[in-house]
């Protein structure tokens, strides 16, 4: 369901190409640029063993803070032609920027509150508001895809477990409650649950979605220089189809 009007969001900073070398830790690239080898944060803690290949074209972003141990986020990688974030902050950018401005067809009679919201144990990423009726959003973003299927996740979350399970119960409660998963590449046709990698999240966003929570995915396409909303795509969750 791809809306007729180009909507994006301009990236204010410039990126500099790099080649991948390796990955020491979660948190950690080493990469090739300007001759030298040095070292960049990685944002997304995730397995990437699909995306983080030796001599894989890599997007940084110099950084400037001060109590910095590296001067570079690895921000973007190339799986052939396609552009793939790898900055979990930017779904939630992106989905502050769409919500804001009213470009979630799905959404657009919901009224941004606030984001960050605590209930519990949990911190959920956006509250919204319709009426005197409320609704939590959580965004997952979904960096993997496989035939075109995209997938999550592509490691085992015990967060992405409890925060499913905690939103079905907060269904319970009378509350309206949604978990948005954010395609960051543009190569997905569709999506399902990785059953493989993590079963329970998969059984657990089943029964919650069975008990109230709704569930939505769009993909976005990033460029050097802004990130595209493509809109809508269908879901699967039974693990017989897949």
């Amino acid at each position: 369901i791809c809306s007729k009007k180009t909507i994006e969001m301009n990236i204010d900073h410039k990126f500099i190409e790099a080649e991948f070398i390796d990955r020491p830790n979660r948190f950690l690239t080493r990469v090739r640029f300007d001759g030298d080898i040095i070292d960049s944060h990685l944002p997304d803690p995730g397995r990437l063993n699909e995306l983080l290949i030796p001599g894989a074209r890599l997007l940084l972003k110099k950084e400037f803070g001060k109590n910095r141990k590296t001067q570079f986020s690895t921000q973007a990688v190339y799986a052939g032609d396609t552009l793939v974030s790898l900055n979990t902050l930017v779904p939630n950018r992106f989905v502050s920027y769409l919500l804001k401005n009213h470009s979630l067809k799905f959404l657009q009679e919901w009224k941004f509150q606030k984001q960050e919201v605590i209930y519990g144990n949990s911190r959920f990423d956006f509250q919204l508001s319709k009426d005197d009726v409320i609704m939590v959003l959580e965004v997952k973003s979904v960096t993997l895809v496989e035939n075109e299927i995209a997938k999550f996740p592509d490691a085992v979350t015990e967060r992405g477990r409890r925060h499913v399970k905690h939103l079905a119960e907060l269904a319970t409660e009378g509350l309206d409650v949604m978990v948005l998963f954010v395609v960051q590449r543009p190569d997905a046709k569709c999506f399902q649950p990785q059953w493989e990698r993590d079963p329970q999240f998969g059984n657990a966003l089943v029964e919650a979605w069975q008990n109230g929570l709704q569930v939505r995915v769009i993909k976005m396409k990033m460029t050097t220089n802004s990130l595209h909303y493509l809109g809508e795509i269908p879901y699967e969750l039974n693990p017989g189809n897949t």
